[in-house]
């Protein structure tokens, strides 16, 4: 038997004082004051208090006598106000007599505590996942989420969008990252993969005359993982014909405008900045800046190239830059044990070294004092737009090992110095990037997106001749320093599309057999076509507040990409790799 709830534990107020309830849920905590006993029943809407009177059969109070924490249990009764109101929850105000109960299912004593603030180890919390999920904050960020992809479902839907299914099971492409795949028992010695996104179907749906389409879709690359990345994650996925990128970018716009009124009560102002891939690097250090603060980098390559320090013309000789940050208030802030851990951590970004300047009025300190005289530092702090008590941080190097250090220290500081305001939200388009990435070491051109990025048109004549200087057609939104998605106008000439190919080193046989269907369908009309993705798991992170899209998925993996619920990845039997053909070394 199972009683019919009527309400919610947490949707009850003082104005359904005297109504009859039913309500189910798990006990959270029960108290037993001798003739009263008191229990919070909690459900994903909250907790209300019960009570257990002296009024109660006898029957009544030995079941209520035996309850203990997370039972599942239905009762019913009536609302009346509390004595005593608890200002800490939404139920405060009143509470629950009990008039009958059943007891649906007991609980063993669970591992970790039903509370939001329990601080247990992440692995426990994930290996315990179904109990973690009844906390309140994990029931609201899943609630979150479904708010945010319905939003997403129906704004599109509106625009003229069609929500298509892609397949799951397809063919390893290179895309970027490491495939996740997949052995075929009928096809033994061939292997599907796991999508690392539905990128040419999605432009073969253009193909097939679709016009606009949509997806709330998994995607999976085998790649190390962060706060921010899972092996498996969820893309809005977008795609349009006929269209530039105003028009993409304006699309996506009205989504973000909607999404942010609708669940955060937010309104947010169009057009949103752009900002060039060149005007991000040169400013921030970053192709996802953080706007939210100052420290602009600042180039010194004129004022430095003749001084006596060789770390500087060592860098600029070798076609280097010199470039640094001026930190407000920051000389008094940061000690010189404080600068050398932040010199220690830049060495993940292959900088060799971070040169201080502090300026202290009219004394400046620097660690290169012995290489520059007093007038020179203050000329420094002159272009740096140093202030007295401001501190100064330098790093020589290529200028993406400068971009990369700057980039991350200017964050980290803002983050130590308290200027990440979570309750400020700065939107912008990073536009104009770069068609290829150079590989100094390989002395090959990669593709900085996706190999179906088209070039601006003005830039094709250089394809081959000057690959490095090419713009694509892209573009990524930001929001605080995370990317939230990118996109991109398509090639859509299969001309184009395989000098692409082989610009990036694939021969015409490697074309054929890795994207001969697409080059295939290119030859009966293609529309000019171009989208992007959202990161659904990123985007639902930043707006609910979070460091970790661990706490907007209901069951991610750790950081060893571990599912610490099911214990997969696991071995399988030696008949199951016989049917596929495999042996495991």
């Amino acid at each position: 038997m199972v009683f019919k709830r009527t309400h919610m534990c947490g949707e009850l107020r003082l104005a359904d004082a005297e109504k009859e309830v039913v309500l189910n849920g798990w006990i959270a905590k029960k108290r037993n004051l001798g003739g009263l006993i008191f229990c919070d029943l909690r459900d994903k809407k909250g907790i209300v208090q019960i009570v257990f009177d002296d009024n109660i059969s006898d029957e009544l109070r030995e079941k209520a006598d035996s309850l203990r924490s997370e039972y599942v249990v239905g009762v019913k009764g009536a609302v009346k106000e509390r004595q005593s109101k608890n200002k800490d929850i939404p139920t405060g105000e009143i509470e629950v007599f009990v008039s009958d109960l059943i007891i649906y299912s007991e609980a063993d004593t669970p591992p970790i505590y039903i509370k939001d603030d329990d601080n247990v180890d992440d692995n426990l919390r994930l290996k315990y996942r179904y109990l973690d999920l009844r906390k309140q904050k994990m029931q609201n960020n899943l609630t979150f989420r479904h708010r945010i992809a319905k939003v997403a479902r129906d704004y599109y839907d509106e625009n003229g969008f069609t929500e298509v299914e892609t397949p799951m099971l397809i063919k390893s492409t290179p895309e970027g990252a490491r495939d996740y795949i997949v052995p075929s028992r009928v096809h033994p010695g061939s292997f599907y993969a796991l999508p690392q996104s539905p990128q040419m179907f999605k432009q073969l749906l253009m193909v097939g005359g679709t016009d606009r389409y949509m997806q709330i879709t998994k995607c999976f690359r085998d790649e190390d993982l962060r706060a921010d990345r899972q092996p498996e994650f969820t893309q809005i996925d977008l795609e349009m014909s006929f269209v530039d990128v105003d028009d993409v970018i304006e699309m996506q716009e009205g989504f973000l405008k909607r999404i942010f009124k609708e669940v955060m009560n937010i309104d947010i102002e169009l057009p949103l900045p752009r900002l060039t891939y060149e005007e991000a690097m040169e400013r921030y250090g970053s192709d996802k800046p953080d706007t939210r603060f100052g420290f602009e980098l600042v180039k010194l390559n004129d004022i430095v190239k003749s001084c006596d320090f060789g770390v500087f013309t060592n860098a600029l000789a070798a076609g280097g830059d010199v470039r640094g940050i001026c930190i407000d208030g920051g000389s008094a802030q940061f000690s010189r044990k404080d600068i050398d851990k932040m010199q220690e951590s830049l060495k993940s970004y292959g900088a060799k070294g971070l040169v201080w300047i502090r300026h202290n009025g009219s004394e400046i300190t620097s660690s290169v004092n012995k290489f520059f005289s007093q007038e020179q530092l203050a000329e420094i702090l002159g272009v740096m737009g140093a202030k007295e008590g401001d501190l100064c941080l330098i790093v020589a190097d290529k200028a993406k090992v400068v971009f990369d250090a700057l980039g991350f220290l200017r964050r980290d500081i803002a983050r130590k110095m308290g200027l990440l305001d979570d309750s400020k939200y700065n939107l912008l388009w990073v536009v104009d990037f770069p068609l290829y990435e150079y590989d100094e070491e390989e002395g090959t051109y990669s593709a900085m997106h996706h190999p179906f990025t088209s070039p601006r048109p003005e830039d094709i004549e250089r394809l081959e001749s000057d690959p490095g200087s090419v713009k694509a057609q892209a573009y990524d939104i930001v929001l605080n320093g995370f990317e939230l998605g990118g996109g991109s106008i398509r090639i859509h000439d299969r001309n184009l599309q395989e000098r692409m190919f082989k610009i990036l080193g694939l021969s015409q046989k490697e074309i054929d057999e890795k994207f001969g269907f697409l080059i295939e369908a290119f030859k009966y009309g293609t529309p000019p076509h171009g989208g992007l993705a959202f990161g659904l798991d990123r985007l639902v992170m930043l707006l609910a507040g979070e460091q970790s899209i661990r706490e907007v998925i209901a069951f991610p993996k750790n950081q060893s990409a571990q599912c610490m619920v099911s214990e997969a990845p696991a071995p399988v039997t030696d008949d199951q790799l016989d049917e596929l053909g495999i042996k495991v070394k």
